[in-house]
């Protein structure tokens, strides 16, 4: 009986070790004193860099432009090795690590990376460049966008990447993928951006919208590592691959949509996003001839959600439903055209919109209800679900 007890007492001891170490991991760290340089220079407007049509001895231009990107970026790319607890058979912990990729944004040591490379993980550690490794603090994370700052104490200054301009990318245009592929620590891919604006769902079954997608070889271990343009500045996250190694079809987060997230992650350990509550149609020409709608195209509100911001303007859904060919319309509700006076098209355009605003901030929703255009005022909430 009381070798019974002894058991019983010591599998409580390592239940209680792995909640207060699963505790002091995942409990975000954010401060009042976050670094507020670092979240002002997420917003800085983008310069020309210098590394553009670089040249030099030893190759071509864009040789010399790929070596010198790789020597001006790689110090401050990191390999972050993750612990997670697993159990066996026998129900015994098991300590398992998993391996990624990330990148110093300030001199600081804050670092962003995917969620998924530190998902569950009781612990993290971090190897830069130059080999030397700390331990590392969860700042704060957000599963939905797969995004995640992480936080070292270096006790010295310490290189950081340079952040560009994803909104204005161009299919064919040559990118370079800097990570940790299958623990081969500091590897450069190169290849072109293969097309824009794709949704995939993530490891976490979240969708990630507008994503880039491109050939640069990623394999394991390159996830969270910056993918660059030829300036060397960072203009996307890599962040999933289809199957197990790189079949030439890999994508990467748009770093306009992850700089005020991390911004948001710095300050308060947690991501505010925007939304507005509707749920919309593309309508295109031929299926706005076919309904005798008042304009070409736009998205016609098929949906809205109960107590949303949209539903307390005074915006009107759709209540009747019409087929055309294999796809049912909602009509009778507002059709969207334009936010702050920018036309809106497609659902992808309302995301790049709210990815730029912020809870509490106003649109300006232009719309037709009926042959009537109106301009309705919607003061953004902050989205809690997956509307």
């Amino acid at each position: 009986m009381r070798a019974r007890r002894i058991v019983i007492n010591l599998a409580l001891a390592a239940a209680l070790g792995l909640v207060t170490g699963w505790w002091l991991w995942w409990r975000p760290s954010h401060n009042a004193n976050a670094p507020t340089d670092t979240v002002a220079r997420l917003q800085a407007p983008i310069e020309p860099s210098a590394l553009a049509g670089s040249s030099g001895a030893g190759g071509s231009l864009d040789e010399q432009n790929n070596i010198e990107i790789y020597k001006a970026a790689s110090a401050a790319v990191v390999n972050i090795t993750s612990t997670v607890i697993q159990y066996d058979f026998f129900f015994n912990a098991v300590p398992a690590q998993g391996t990624g990729s990330g990148f110093l944004i300030d001199d600081k040591g804050n670092i962003v990376t995917n969620y998924h490379v530190i998902s569950g993980a009781r612990s993290a550690e971090v190897t830069l460049a130059d080999h030397v490794r700390y331990p590392a603090i969860l700042v704060g994370r957000d599963p939905v966008s797969d995004l995640a700052v992480i936080k070292i104490d270096a006790k010295k200054p310490l290189p950081f990447v340079k952040l560009g301009d994803s909104d204005h990318l161009q299919v064919g245009q040559k990118v370079l993928a800097i990570g940790n592929p299958f623990g081969f620590e500091g590897t450069l891919t190169t290849g072109i951006i293969s097309s824009l604006g794709r949704n995939i769902r993530d490891e976490e079954g979240n969708m990630l919208e507008e994503v880039i997608q491109t050939d640069a070889a990623i394999n394991p271990g390159n996830s969270g590592g910056p993918l660059l343009n030829s300036q060397g500045e960072v203009i996307g996250i890599n962040t999933a691959i289809f199957g197990q190694t790189n079949l030439g079809i890999g994508f990467a987060i748009p770093i306009n949509g992850v700089k005020t997230i991390v911004a948001d992650l710095l300050t308060l350990g947690r991501a505010r996003q925007a939304y507005l509550g509707v749920i919309g149609q593309e309508i295109t020409p031929p299926i706005a001839e076919l309904l005798n709608l008042p304009a070409e195209q736009g998205l016609l509100i098929a949906q809205l959600t109960r107590g949303g911001p949209a539903a307390q303007a005074g915006l009107r859904a759709g209540s009747q439903g019409v087929l055309i060919g294999n796809q049912e319309f909602v009509i009778g509700g507002d059709l969207i055209v334009a936010l702050d006076g920018t036309p809106v098209a497609t659902s992808s355009d309302l995301t790049r919109y709210l990815r730029k605003k912020k809870p509490g901030e106003v649109a300006h929703v232009t719309l037709y209800r009926g042959a009537n255009k109106l301009t309705v005022d919607v003061k953004l909430a902050e989205r809690s679900g997956p509307n």
